[in-house]
Parts: structure tokens; sequence; C-alpha cells
């Protein structure tokens, strides 16, 4: 118990912070009018206001600060040694978490356009790479004793990683308490990963951060009184993504990359879903939809809260399936992950998250092509004329409806 007193006192601190520090945060994000008012792509009914990721950041920022202090004066592990194999420059790397927040914090104030809010995104996660978070070779799955080395594509690929992985937590951010508490649950499961690796800076940063998130549930679960906005989500998804490469070393197994993707499994199926989706109704991937996870279970008549806990509940069975696939041996773990994919494959078809919910649409008045969504009684002629194209599909096409009307 002694040996965790230290990261007990680092989450305490997050929490503390992050507690204290919300009220304000709402009250700046009201002043800023920095505030997400009731519209058709929004789910709260209430004026509600943003910036909460800014209590979040202080007490990531605080607890750090402590675990720092604990390490050069109480007798703490040092948070500020890497794996031996890296050589991770903290200063910066504090730098890119900074930048990220700003980008969001900016986003929300003033709103940014998509290209600077991802210039934004890329520059962070360059500054983080640019501090020695970097994967420069990987052991070849095929042959355990030979590696593939990445050369100079290890630093776009590694940016990519990081932008990839902000980005699936702010698309996820669209119920009470989604983002945070996935974010609380997979920052506990990267801490395990961290304490049996031996990664004292990786333990300290994802107790931090889960800290701050379970602390930001008080306010942000249904009924939020405030929101994480992008200043929030950017940051958890950045820190998430800092955390599972300060897990490895500079040489990666396979599996060591796969586990914290296992646990962010959520929020990447309905990236990937989104992106499939969108792409099947030829509409930017960029174009915002009720498509997503949370959209489609509240279209199934779950409530706010049954969602989110749902979601959550789904989270969890997939970090236990990561947690067993960092303990038994390679057939097992082939074994354990096609299970979880063959889950949450069925549950996202089950969900039909892959249907489009955007259809393009001529207005014979207008004399312009729009974008109709399932609200619309366009959309109902744009998806038969798309069914009517593929037969196979017509079946089921027809079922879907009879069940539509059955319901209404």
């Amino acid at each position: 118990m002694e040996r965790f007193l230290p990261y007990i006192a680092v989450a305490a601190t997050a929490f503390v912070v992050t507690f204290v520090c919300t009220p304000a945060a709402k009250r700046l994000a009201i002043r800023l009018d920095a505030v997400d008012y009731p519209s058709k792509r929004r789910i709260n009914t209430q004026p509600t206001p943003r910036l909460g990721g800014l209590a979040v950041f202080l007490g990531l920022l605080v607890a750090m600060v402590v675990a720092v202090f604990g390490g050069t004066h109480l007798g703490w592990p040092s948070v500020l040694v890497s794996h031996p194999s890296l050589a991770v420059d903290y200063h910066l790397l504090a730098v890119a978490v900074l930048l990220m927040v700003a980008t969001g914090t900016a986003d929300d104030i003033v709103q940014l356009s998509p290209k600077a809010k991802f210039a934004g995104q890329i520059i962070a996660a360059s500054v983080a790479v640019a501090g020695g978070l970097v994967i420069h070779q990987i052991v070849n799955p095929f042959a355990g004793d030979t590696y593939i080395e990445l050369g100079w594509l290890a630093y776009p690929i590694t940016v990519i990683y990081l932008v990839a992985f902000t980005n699936i937590i702010n698309l996820i951010d669209g119920l009470d308490g989604l983002a945070s508490g996935i974010s609380c649950i997979a920052a506990l499961s990267m801490f395990s990963f961290a304490i049996l690796a031996g990664r004292h800076d990786a333990a300290a940063f994802s107790l931090a951060l889960a800290g701050s998130c379970l602390a930001f549930l008080r306010y942000n679960f249904n009924p939020a009184s405030i929101f994480l906005g992008d200043s929030g989500s950017l940051l958890l998804g950045f820190s998430l993504g800092i955390i599972s490469l300060l897990n490895v070393s500079r040489t990666a197994a396979v599996t060591s990359l796969l586990i914290p993707l296992i646990v962010a499994g959520v929020p990447i199926i309905d990236t990937f879903s989104a992106i499939i989706r969108r792409t099947r109704a030829h509409v930017s991937i960029g174009q915002a939809d009720k498509g997503h996870i949370h959209h489609r279970l509240i279209q199934e008549g779950y409530n706010q809260k049954q969602a989110v806990l749902l979601i959550y509940a789904w989270c969890i069975l997939l970090s236990l399936g990561a947690a067993a696939i960092n303990q038994v041996g390679v057939i097992w773990r082939v074994l354990i992950f096609l299970a979880l994919l063959a889950c949450s494959a069925a549950f996202a078809i089950h969900l039909h998250l892959f249907e489009p919910v955007l259809r393009h649409h001529y207005n014979a008045d207008t004399h312009e092509d729009e974008i109709v969504t399932p609200d619309d009684p366009a959309f109902a002629d744009e998806e038969a004329t798309a069914e009517a194209k593929h037969p196979r599909h017509q079946k089921k096409h027809r079922n879907r409806n009879d069940r539509r009307t059955d319901n209404r």
C-alpha cells in the first residue's frame, strides 16, 4: 500500500484542484459567452457553458507539480525519468500539452476554422515528438527476433497517432459525462499497465488525469452544468495518447501498441464508423452528423444516463480484455482480441453505426444540392434511391422502414 501513496496523493490533488476550479471555469465561460446553446445538432436543451477543460488542465498541472516535488524532496518515484531507450524532454512535453489546451480554448471562445484547429493539433503533436516521444522501431510480429525500422517515418507516424488519439475523444464528446468518463476509465487502465511496466511518469500522469476527470464528472454528469468543450476533449485525447507512448520503449512490441488502442476501442469504433458512414453517403468526412454511438442509443430509447452508463460498461469490458491480453500467452492474446472485436462489431452493427444519416438531395426550388437528415422528408426518397441501386439491400431496407412505421 505504501508504494501507492505517492500516486494516491497525485490523484487526490488533481481531484481537489479540478473540483474547486470548475465553478470558476463555468463563470469565465459565461462571461466570454463560451456557451453551447440548444440546436438541432446538440442534445442539451439549456444553454450550457463550456471551457471545463481549463479546470481539468489546472488539476493536471498542479498534480504533476506535486509529483515532481515529491520525487525531488519526499523520496517518491521520479516522474522525470523516461524509459532508458527514450530521451523525453518533459519541458517540451508540457509545452505540447499547453499548446493543445490553447487550441481547444481558442475554439471554445472564437470558434476556429477546421483548418486552424487541425493546425494547432499538428503543432502540439509535433512539439511532443520533438520532445523525444517517438517510437523508432517495432518488433516484427512474424519474426520476433527482428525489427521493423521506421526511420524518418517514425516522426510523421507518431504525430498522426497523437492527433488521431486527440480527435477520437473529441468526436465522442456528445453526451453529459461521456468523454470525461471514458477518459477516466482509460486512464485507470493505462495506470495499471504503467505500474506493471515500471513507468512512473506514465503512472503519475494517468492517475492525475483520472482524478481530474472524476472531479469534473461531479459537474458534467447528466444533467451537466458545464461541458468539457474542445479545451477539455482535446486535452483528454492528447493526454491519453502521450501516456500510451510513455508506456512503451523506443522499440515497441505490437502488443504494447495494441493495448491502448483496445482501451480506447469505443471512441475508435465511433470514429471509424463515422468515416465509413459519411463515405457511403458521399459527404465530407468532417461533416457532423447524428449517427454516433450516443445518438444511436438515444434513438433506441435510452435516456442520456442509461446511454452513458452502457458505453461505460463497454469501455470497462474492453479495458478488462486489454488487461487480460497483457498477462497471457500469444494464442490467448489472439483469441481474446478476436472475441472483443467480434462483440464490439456485433454491437456496432446492431446500432446501425455504419448506415448513413446524411444524404445529398437536389432541391428543385433552389436548384442547389443540399445535405438532408432523417428529419427531412427528402431523406427517405434519397435513401430509397440509393438502396434501389443495390438490390441485395432492398429487403433489409423494407424491414427497417416497417420497424420505423411500427415505432411511430
